[in-house]
């Protein structure tokens, strides 16, 4: 059976080690007797990956039994059996390639500030497609039909709408590449900031995160528009100059748009410096000369008070439980969806029925391979897996700066502990199936 083909004879999550009551936590946690392993032992990535990158996207049979039984996420008592950030990263970390895993990356994506991250790259990556759609029916249109002044305010709300949702993902990667809150130790010259800066460090942390976040999204998003969502993701984070996956495709999807599409997608916080001054247009939307709700910025991590109805909702779908997704009508991707409604690897069943088996086997999806038909648009069907992203309006009123800013912390969620230590596990027995 799947026990005996396991990986490296992987035997138990609580194994050599004692429970121990924790007072921070006011609970039990797991101690492990074994000697720590340092994280650099094993870092096998020697530079940046680069190049094709594939996940396994075709997990047979018994992968997915194995997987269920050993690797995906347990509920806890009363606990809702919904679509969660971790159920996603579970099935990226399950597939991605060895060589680009390390203890290090790991961590990372156990981390809350990389967890709002990912929530914000869903949140925004949906609704780039959305209105990518949008734009591209609505210049259809424009075929047979008159610009009107009207066009221009819709278009202006949609423009506005992807340049917060830009300055969400924006927010956290500040805070990662500063090295703030939870991400310290992860900086490139150390939690103190004092040491040489290790660059080559941070470029394969970094490379290899943004290519794992590239997966997940594409999973929460129902396995579709692969390309799409990579090239505005490198876009993003790198700029049109720099945006490798875009050199290598050499699809000039920018220079395709139409100058209406351009102004909705790319935004208007766009510099188009010498190269050496190149800012990714995500530090642009932090530094852009436009109307900004400061309590954006917080989200997530400062109690702000009086939050508008914007507000709360692009709170609740970077930092919000995910049980409560459907019921506010916040969409991010299929997170909160119920997982009786998807097999093993997070597919839709045919009938989302509870009595169907979740391991089903991966040519009966019925869904097209990413690297097939990926950069076609979006299409709407009438049976889509998940709801289009309605955002609430900007107020109208004037934003005025209070007095002092609000310093109260919010109560954080803590990624799963138990999962980071599985994955880690797994690590070091693939990458030492003859050790310890």
């Amino acid at each position: 059976m799947a026990d005996d083909d396991d990986e490296g004879g992987f035997g138990g999550l609580y194994e050599d080690g004692h429970w121990a009551w924790d007072e921070n936590t006011r609970g039990l946690i797991f101690v492990s007797d074994r000697p720590p392993q340092p994280v650099e032992a094993i870092q096998i990535l020697a530079k940046a990956p680069t190049g094709t990158i594939e996940f396994r996207d075709d997990v047979d049979l018994i992968e997915q039994i194995r997987f269920r039984r050993r690797y995906q996420r347990k509920l806890k008592p009363g606990q809702a059996d919904v679509i969660t950030c971790q159920d996603v990263k579970d099935i990226a970390l399950y597939t991605a390639p060895v060589h680009i895993m390390s203890p290090m990356l790991i961590n990372m994506l156990h981390l809350p500030t990389t967890e709002r991250f990912i929530r914000a790259l869903i949140l925004y990556s949906a609704y780039y497609l959305q209105i990518a759609d949008e734009m591209a029916n609505r210049i259809i249109e424009l075929e047979t039909k008159v610009r009107t002044p009207d066009c221009e305010i819709l278009e202006n709300q949609f423009r506005d709408n992807l340049a917060d949702l830009r300055l969400l993902v924006a927010k956290e990667y500040s805070t990662m590449l500063i090295g703030g809150s939870d991400t310290r130790k992860y900086h490139h010259m150390g939690p103190a900031k004092k040491r040489r800066s290790l660059s080559d460090k941070d470029a394969r942390l970094f490379e290899t995160l943004l290519r794992m976040c590239v997966q997940i999204v594409w999973l929460a998003l129902g396995r579709k528009s692969f390309n799409q969502i990579e090239l505005e993701m490198n876009r993003i984070f790198k700029s049109e100059i720099f945006n490798a996956v875009e050199h290598n495709l050499q699809t000039g999807y920018i220079s395709k748009m139409t100058k209406e599409e351009q102004a909705v997608l790319l935004g208007h916080c766009l510099r188009h410096d010498k190269k050496l001054n190149t800012r990714s247009p995500l530090m642009n939307e932090v530094f852009c000369h436009r109307e900004i709700d400061y309590r954006m910025m917080g989200l997530g991590v400062i109690k702000t008070q009086q939050m508008s109805p914007r507000l709360h909702y692009m709170l609740q779908a970077i930092a919000g439980p995910e049980d409560k997704l459907v019921e506010l009508g916040v969409v991010v991707g299929i997170l909160g969806m119920p997982r009786s409604a998807f097999d093993t690897m997070l597919r839709p069943l045919p009938t989302g029925g509870e009595g169907k088996s979740k391991a089903s086997i991966s040519s009966a999806s019925g869904y097209n391979s990413k690297s097939t038909g990926s950069m076609q648009k979006s299409k709407i069907a009438a049976n889509k897996l998940y709801p289009d992203v309605v955002l609430p309006r900007k107020e109208t009123r004037e934003i005025i700066f209070p007095p002092s800013f609000p310093d109260e912390p919010e109560d954080i969620k803590p990624c799963s502990e138990t999962q980071r230590r599985r994955w880690q596990t797994r690590l070091m027995k693939l990458l030492h199936p003859h050790g310890r």
